[in-house]
């Protein structure tokens, strides 16, 4: 019996050739959803979400529990294929062979590692799987979202193996497919390199160039740049006829990238205090780690395109959730890390997590590059790029990779170096067979503890006078939890927590509460529920409420203040129910009276809060928290700069209970604390479609954002902002969306983008006849075009704020603008002028006295007076201008101060003072991620280091240093 399980088109399911009828559009909705996650476990809120989105019908868990069964039913012929329940959800178990959708990944996964012969004819199969639009004929936004990844996998594919092709010579046979290719594609460089090719090959040259200058002429005018470098390349290739163009004749080699200087990752989190036994398993590693490359053997083809073959030792530890694979992963990594002195990589794929979805390979291999030192801007992409890049990096060094809960081996494959010098070890609950067929794994099953480690794990916790004065209750509590490591370490952990409490009278309370273990051959996760309702149910209801509430609470841990606004109840009241649920092991207090969860337990109570609570009183909940962030962080931003422009705020929703911070320091602690949350928060006010709460938290991050100098973030936050904005009828909301976007292009140097935006909030903010909002765009233009360069234009623009800011009549801004053109004139080289604008704005600010603009306003008049010869005066500035940032915790502009200050220290011969400011500097760019900024520095504490090894004490190093500023 041959089953066909189609989505690669309309959904279809064909048994031995002949189409069996699944039933109406809901139905194939369903079908798809489970077939898309075939064997893997799709949770009911998944598939609710999935085919109904937020249009739920009535009784819709029982609705979808029906189409399941009808499902079911329609499978009945094929054998093969079956629905199963599963941890809270439903699995599709099927031969994945026997889905298209599957098989063709598979198809190109496989050409991936082949010969280009072969890859060309797995390519060609993996392409001629689709039959039209995935999914035809439904619509959800899940499945639209899925289509449209789906399609950019395809057109991969598809270019993939024109690539394949002409690496075979066959350009003549997909010339008529690339013509029609760049109609559709008429900027994409890629299909232009192909088509550039196909027709040199093909003996038209003078069409191929006449091509270049086409694409060429279409992106300055569209895009408004020219075409990248490999394209210029070819092109210039072409023009000198290079012979390596030629159509392929013998096999080629592929290079390898040269290894540059990288640092050292020590990603390896800490190794587990309570791990005990599992000595069989890691004498087993160890002979991994030791086996020869015949007995381990990586094994990659080898065609036109030769890959070293080698030896990566991989064991993917396979076993149940909670089994203890993380723990004996990390035990044993630790114990062989001086084994691996170019460094460890840790990544955790959250393949089974009940939180989060698996990791893609593209998120964990950026993670990777990151780590090895790779500037963003050269990092490609594609995910084959960037896997190849990633291989390069970790060719010939010794390295130990740790892939940890993969959920399939698509997330593994990319992270695999193809270096025989580093070994990667893998957890996950499935065996990954496809790792050991081709990769040549090693796959250790991981199995329940033996008694006697059972008991070692126990006395290790609770001490071994303790666990031996009970030794038969010891024996049934390790019965009871049939040896699996979570259910002892909960066991444990309660106990411990209560040493005034007998062991048989918590062996007593397992007894009765009959708790069920996990079954790692059929669902790991599916009693996992059971352990934790041992602890649950000792709960009252009221803490059982606020136990699901912390599930879905935004962030990676709450704070007390924040949950009590979640629960709605008094700080000291909530206080009380989370000691409980930390005396049941269900909560972990860290300082600062932070609170968090294990992954797994928080999932469950998330699950719990969508099973037991209403959806009215989860929004509430939601609702409490989400304004609780808001407006504290409103707070919290006008006492960081109380000058700024007042924006009013609704009232919190009844049993909120914003902090009131007393000062700036707090301000700036609650922030750099709550900042994990408060973009947690702002990601689940853009869930729920709460407009006003999205762009108002962005609003009130800004000024931290600047100060601590997270770019990237802005960025997103302002993004999410603008899409807000675009569902509110608010000017002042689209007006500041495309000022603070402008900001976060520019200090990112996207210099086109943030010019774009800023002219769009100019232009609204005249449409509006709004002042204020004029002068604003007017002051941070002038900012943009300083960071381009262009100082003429930044000064025009500053002093179309400055009059702007005269008008309104707010002594602050005007200050604020009298530094700036001041600023202006002195990158201009007029430093009399510049000197007086400066001394203006300091004479306002002593009226109304404002020191972060003061602070600007001496760093100014340090660079003014160091370009104007005046050195030691410099120095003074720019110290009393270190002082007030310090006092700000302004840490962006406090590196640009101190980059500032080594200039006039080296003029003076001071070298010493020089180094120490531009080392402090150096540090803060670098965790600022102000890439550029930190090589330069970097260059000039070299040249500095370079001077004084060879005692030329009188030449002064390099200083460039331009302070930037920003408003």
């Amino acid at each position: 019996m041959v089953t066909e399980l189609r989505v690669l088109g309309q959904v279809e399911l064909r048994v031995d050739g002949r189409m069996v009828e699944v039933g109406h559009a809901r139905q194939r909705c369903v079908l798809a959803v489970l077939l898309v996650e075939a064997n893997r476990v799709v949770t009911m809120e998944q598939l609710l979400d999935r085919v109904w989105a937020d249009r739920l019908p009535y009784k819709a868990r029982q609705v979808a529990s029906n189409y399941v069964s009808r499902l079911r039913q329609v499978l009945t012929p094929a054998g093969d294929v079956a629905v199963v329940r599963r941890g809270g959800g439903y699995v599709l178990e099927v031969d994945p062979e026997a889905v298209d959708l599957l098989r063709f990944r598979h198809l190109v996964q496989q050409a991936r590692d082949a010969d280009d012969v072969r890859a060309l004819v797995l390519l060609e199969e993996a392409t001629g799987l689709w039959r039209g639009e995935p999914f035809a004929g439904l619509d959800t936004q899940w499945l639209a979202a899925v289509r449209a990844g789906l399609e950019r996998e395809r057109v991969a594919a598809r270019l993939d193996r024109i690539d394949v092709a002409l690496c075979c010579g066959r350009h003549t046979e997909v010339l008529p497919e690339l013509f029609a290719l760049v109609e559709q594609e008429d900027v994409d460089e890629r299909v232009a390199a192909q088509f550039m090719l196909a027709l040199y090959r093909a003996g038209r040259t003078t069409d191929a160039l006449a091509h270049y200058r086409q694409l060429r002429a279409r992106l300055i005018e569209q895009l408004g740049t020219e075409p990248g470098t490999a394209l210029r390349d070819l092109h210039q290739r072409i023009l000198g006829t290079d012979l390596a163009l030629a159509p392929p004749s013998t096999s080629t080699t592929r290079g390898t990238a040269a290894k540059a200087e990288q640092p050292v990752p020590r990603h390896l989190p800490a190794p587990p205090r309570w791990f005990t036994g599992r000595d069989t398993e890691l004498d087993r590693l160890d002979e991994a780690l030791t086996a020869g490359p015949d007995e381990n053997p990586l094994r990659s083809g080898t065609g036109s395109g030769t890959r070293t073959a080698g030896t990566v030792l991989i064991s993917a530890i396979g076993g149940a959730g909670g089994i203890g694979k993380t723990w004996l992963a990390l035990a044993w990594a630790h114990r062989h890390a001086e084994q691996f002195p170019d460094g460890q990589l840790f990544v955790d794929l959250h393949g089974f997590s009940p939180t989060q979805e698996p990791m893609a390979p593209e998120v964990a291999v950026r993670r990777f590059l990151d780590a090895l030192g790779i500037d963003p801007g050269r990092i490609p992409t594609d995910l084959d790029a960037q896997a190849a890049l990633y291989r390069s990096l970790v060719a010939g060094r010794r390295m130990l990779i740790v892939l940890d809960n993969a959920a399939a081996a698509e997330q593994v494959v990319p992270l695999l170096p193809g270096s025989p010098a580093c070994t990667v070890l893998i957890t996950g609950r499935t065996r990954l067979a496809s790792l050991i067929d081709r990769y040549g794994a090693r796959h250790l099953t991981l199995d329940v503890l033996t008694p006697q480690e059972a008991r070692a794990l126990l006395a290790a916790r609770l001490g071994a006078d303790r666990v031996a004065a009970e030794a038969s209750a010891v024996d049934e509590l390790v019965e009871l939890c049939g040896g699996y490591p979570l259910a002892l370490t909960i066991a444990a952990r309660d106990a411990s927590t209560r040493p005034g409490i007998p062991l048989a009278e918590i062996t007593a309370e397992l007894r009765e509460l009959d708790l069920e273990m996990l079954d790692h051959d059929t669902d790991p996760a599916a009693s996992l529920p059971a352990v934790l309702s041992w602890s649950l149910r000792r709960l009252k209801n009221e803490q059982r409420t606020v136990f699901a509430l912390l599930g879905i609470a935004p962030g990676p841990d709450v704070g007390l203040p924040a949950a009590a606004s979640l629960t709605g109840l008094s700080q000291l009241h909530t206080s009380k129910i989370l000691g409980a649920l930390e005396d049941a092991s269900l909560l972990t207090r860290q300082p600062r009276s932070r609170y968090t969860m294990h992954d797994l337990i928080r999932g469950y109570a998330a699950a719990t809060a969508h099973d037991n609570l209403r959806g009215d009183v989860r929004e509430a909940a939601l609702r409490r928290v989400v304004d609780f962030y808001l407006h504290t962080a409103h707070t919290a931003d006008r006492l960081l700069e109380p000058h700024r422009q007042p924006m009013e705020f609704d009232p919190s929703v009844p049993n909120c209970h914003p902090l009131t911070l007393p000062d700036t320091p707090a301000a700036l602690a609650w922030f750099d604390i709550e900042y994990p949350c408060l973009l947690a928060t702002q990601h689940i006010a853009a869930t729920h479609h709460w407009h006003q709460a999205v762009w108002r938290l962005a609003w009130t991050l800004t000024t931290f954002h600047h100060r601590r100098g997270h770019r990237h973030d802005r960025l997103a936050v302002w993004q999410a902002a603008l899409t807000a904005a675009g569902n509110l009828h608010e000017p002042i909301a689209h007006t500041a969306a495309h000022r603070y976007l402008g900001y976060a292009y520019a200090e990112l140097e996207l210099h086109d983008e943030a010019i774009e935006h800023l002219h769009q909030a100019l232009t609204l903010a005249e449409h509006h006849h709004d002042r204020t909002n004029q002068a604003h765009a007017y002051q941070a233009l002038a900012w943009a075009c300083e960071l381009r360069g262009d100082d003429r234009q930044a000064l025009e623009h500053a002093s179309h704020a400055l009059g702007f800011f005269r008008i309104i009549g707010n002594p602050v801004w005007e200050a604020w603008m009298l530094n700036a053109v001041g600023w202006y004139s002195a990158r201009l080289g007029d430093y009399d002028q510049a000197r007086d604008y400066c001394y203006a704005a300091l004479a306002l600010y002593r009226r109304h006295p404002e020191p972060h603009g003061a602070a600007h306003v001496l760093d100014s008049l340090g660079y003014i007076e160091h370009h104007a010869g005046h050195h030691e005066q410099a120095i003074r500035h720019y110290q009393q201008a270190l002082i007030l940032f310090r006092d700000l915790g302004n840490a962006y502009e406090l590196a640009e101060t101190l980059d500032g200050l080594g200039s006039p220290h080296i003029t003076l011969g001071q070298h010493v003072q020089a180094g120490a400011v531009w080392r402090e500097a150096l540090e803060l760019y670098r965790e600022q991620g102000r890439d550029e900024d930190a090589a330069r520095l970097q260059r000039q504490l070299d040249d500095l280091g370079s001077t004084a090894e060879s005692n030329r004490t009188n030449k002064p190093a390099s200083a460039d240093h331009d302070g930037r500023r920003q408003p």
